[in-house]
């Protein structure tokens, strides 16, 4: 009696583990994203203005705070890093070039590698990828400030 239990035990065990898992993949091919294609918003950083303030972030979620310092830098992430890094920054982002009709098919990178010279960005339409989040929203910049000043503005898709 004892080895007809343990039989039926191994084979009840071998049936799940070869059972078909019904997981979701995760990621851009997932079919279920949370893609944020409500309303658009405009933000702008003026030239000179101080990154740490409120006021010149762009405040998308509690893990997301887009500025620019005044040192001729590219975007990043204030509440992950204190200044921009040319390889890395916006820390907690990734970017492609596209639109969110086309999702499926973008490829995302850090922001530098998406947007090569970010002077080159404004009019360029971008996906952002808030990557702790998992949101994707739409961005177009409209201008990029030279020469160490710091301003850039861009509109943005938002949840509504």
């Amino acid at each position: 009696m004892k080895f007809k239990i343990q039989y039926q035990v191994l084979i009840f065990l071998f049936f799940i583990s070869c059972s078909e898992v019904n997981e979701e993949p995760i990621g851009p091919n997932s079919g279920s994203l949370n893609i944020w294609d409500g309303s658009l918003i405009t933000f702008e950083k003026l030239d000179g203005t101080d990154p740490t303030l409120e006021a010149n972030q762009d405040r998308i979620t509690s893990n997301v705070w887009i500025t620019r310092g005044n040192n001729g830098g590219q975007i990043f992430n204030i509440v992950k890093e204190n200044s921009s890094d040319k390889d890395d920054s916006p820390i907690g982002t990734e970017w492609a070039l596209g639109t969110l009709d086309q999702i499926e098919s973008l490829s995302f990178n850090k922001f530098r590698i998406a947007v090569g010279n970010p002077k080159n960005v404004p009019g360029k339409d971008l996906v952002l990828h808030l990557i702790e989040d998992d949101i994707y929203l739409s961005v177009k910049f409209l201008s990029w400030s030279n020469q160490q000043k710091g301003g850039f503005s861009y509109t943005r898709s938002t949840s509504e």
